[in-house]
């Protein structure tokens, strides 16, 4: 075909005046169905306004069948679509848009309509429909099937279901799908097992981005979706990433076909870039992606620039099988170490599979550093073709328009360490296990907190840089993987700390339990005692109390100090005292209580044997 229009450029020209704008275009339709007001769950601020914008987008793009719907009860979904099959008979292009409540159940995807009561998990047989029924209606359409769905979020129904069997999942948004039929195309708002985001304003981000994107004239609809996904993971900060599953021939297939001017036939024909041919089969060759693709190229494509940049492709393609097999062959060799340990081998058998699990690991260090190097060319090399590119805009393929002030969109596309860092730090903060500020710099900070994951996700990556396998690695988890660690006096509630408050008459304790206040007990009264007098007769006292003759001592009745009297050689150390004087009870003698006191009326009586 080449050749044919390199021969005859009359005829290039009576084609481009006379009948390619149809002929390119054929018939195309499209069904929007968007669900907001749902009867039996809280209701979605966003599909209606997405539904509309969609519509908008499509009628402007010149569709020829443009059927929008919303708020539709199940019967009438299931009429819309046997409807919309009958209009795709006879089309080229055919395109359901969905926005609203999906569900995955057991790995199948199902589409939720307003007044759908799901229970119990086995009621989406009844009362959902299956993304299958949705491919059954485009089916007949010729060229292109295209299924978009902004149903990846955070479904109520998933959390008060009940499961009828223990064994039948319910997973996050929805599940990874394989297109059965050719030249079909399905696309999430955001990878299959993550959730979407709703966005501030009145529509979604992934709307937001079809709308800018996907009816652009001229442009291949896969390279639409690699410009949709850019515009969501920036206005996400890396939270939310669209997935297209399935595949497509290797010619172009634009939603809306590039509008020819007339050209006079006594015009001549535009100068051929020589580059041009070579720099469309290596964008084909870049979509598909895989060591065959290159190998084609470069079978066609033996020298050049882009001969070169192929070759960085192949080497970063064949590092990461090499990595690959490295991961696969250090596990093997630590599972059998750790089985030769687990049944008691012997030593020698121990040691050459633990030194084998040790060569194993450092061969896989080196073939990551390996990939991660060849990624690093391969991106460097992909970022100069785009700039060549946008430097010189007459270079762009025959038949393929960019949008104006875009830049030709690559599958890879490249990013700096400083951006690499920050998307591994931002990843790390969302599973719990870094608190600081993703400011794109990986100090000592980040790789304790990429340490902290290897240890509670039973990973070994890196920890000395951030790579794009730590990034790929912590972005698959979908949950918190570091541990919530509160002060005392708070708990973990979900992601954050909040304050124990303990109930009246309850007192926090320092295991961080409330427990019962005991009641403080009465203070004793304090009774006094009547003074005794004490005579200290051991040898311990100090000497100078021990040659005082009587020292000070408490009366029995009344406390008068006695002086002058010497240490008693009996009675126990008691004194007499009366009104005249306290002395030592005599050898032998005994004081005896007889009651009474006062002026000559002594209370004690000196009792002798």
């Amino acid at each position: 075909m080449r050749n044919l229009f390199k021969l005859c450029p009359l005829l290039l020209a009576a084609v481009l005046m006379f009948g390619a704008d149809p002929a390119l275009a054929g018939k195309r339709v499209a069904l929007v169905l968007a669900n907001s007001a749902y009867q039996n769950a809280p209701s979605l601020a966003n599909p209606v306004n997405d539904g509309a914008v969609m519509a908008k987008t499509l009628k402007d793009a010149g569709f020829d069948v443009v059927d929008s719907r919303h708020d539709l009860t199940a019967l009438e979904t299931r009429r819309v679509l046997r409807d919309f099959a009958d209009a795709t008979r006879d089309a080229d292009i055919a395109l359901v848009y969905y926005a609203g409540h999906g569900i995955e159940v057991d790995g199948s995807n199902y589409l939720i309509p307003v007044d759908a009561k799901l229970e119990r998990d086995t009621d989406v047989y009844d009362e959902a429909l299956s993304l299958d029924r949705v491919l059954v209606a485009v089916e007949p359409a010729k060229q292109l099937r295209l299924v978009i769905l902004d149903a990846c979020r955070d479904n109520p129904f998933g959390k008060t279901m009940k499961r009828t069997l223990a064994s039948r999942g319910i997973g996050r948004g929805l599940a990874q799908v394989e297109p059965a039929s050719t030249n079909t195309l399905i696309a999430y708002s955001a990878k299959a097992g993550f959730t979407a985001q709703d966005g501030d304003g009145a529509n979604s981000p992934f709307t937001i981005a079809l709308s800018k994107h996907l009816t652009t004239p001229g442009l291949d609809v896969r390279r639409a979706f690699g410009f949709v996904r850019d515009d969501v993971l920036k206005a996400t900060s890396n939270k939310q990433e669209p997935f297209v599953y399935g595949s497509l021939g290797g010619e172009d297939v634009p939603l809306v076909p590039v509008k020819a001017a007339p050209v006079a036939a006594s015009a001549p024909a535009p100068a051929v870039n020589p580059q041009a041919d070579t720099r469309r089969d290596y964008e084909l060759a870049l979509q598909v992606g895989n060591k065959p693709a290159w190998e084609a190229f470069l079978a066609q494509h033996p020298d050049g620039f882009y001969a070169n940049l192929a070759k960085l492709q192949l080497d970063k393609i064949q590092a990461e099988q090499v990595h690959a097999a490295a991961i696969e062959k250090a596990k093997q060799a630590e599972a059998e170490r750790d089985r030769l340990t687990a049944i008691g081998a012997q030593t020698d058998a121990q040691a050459k599979a633990a030194a084998a699990a040790k060569a194993a690991e450092q061969a896989q260090l080196a073939a990551q550093k390996a990939k991660e190097q060849a990624q690093q060319q391969a991106a460097a090399a992909e970022q100069q073709r785009v700039n060549l590119a946008a430097a010189a805009p007459d270079a762009a393929p025959a038949g393929a328009a960019s949008p104006a002030g875009t830049n030709v969109a690559s599958l890879t596309p490249t990013t700096n360490p400083a951006d690499l860092s920050r998307s591994v730090q931002t990843e790390l903060s969302r599973v719990g296990c870094f608190s600081g500020q993703a400011d794109g710099v990986w100090n000592t900070s980040s790789q304790r907190s990429l340490s902290q994951f290897n240890r509670y996700a039973g990973t070994k990556l890196d920890v000395k840089v951030a790579s794009t396998d730590a990034l790929d690695t912590v972005k698959s988890k979908q949950s918190r993987v570091c541990p919530l660690v509160c002060d005392h006096g708070f708990k973990a509630d979900g992601d954050k700390c909040t304050k124990i408050v303990c109930d009246d008459g309850y007192v926090l304790n320092d295991d961080n339990q409330c427990e019962k206040q005991r009641a403080a007990k009465p203070a004793k009264p304090v009774t006094a005692k009547p003074a005794t007098a004490t005579r200290d007769d051991s040898d311990d006292r100090p000497a100078r109390q021990r040659r005082q003759p009587g020292g000070a001592a408490a009366g029995a009745a009344g406390g008068v100090a006695a002086s002058g009297a010497g240490r008693a050689s009996g009675g126990g150390g008691q004194i007499f005292c009366n009104d005249l004087l306290c002395r030592p009870v005599r050898p032998g003698c005994h004081l005896v209580y007889r009651g009474g006191g006062g002026p000559h009326n002594d209370a004690n009586v000196e009792v002798c044997n």
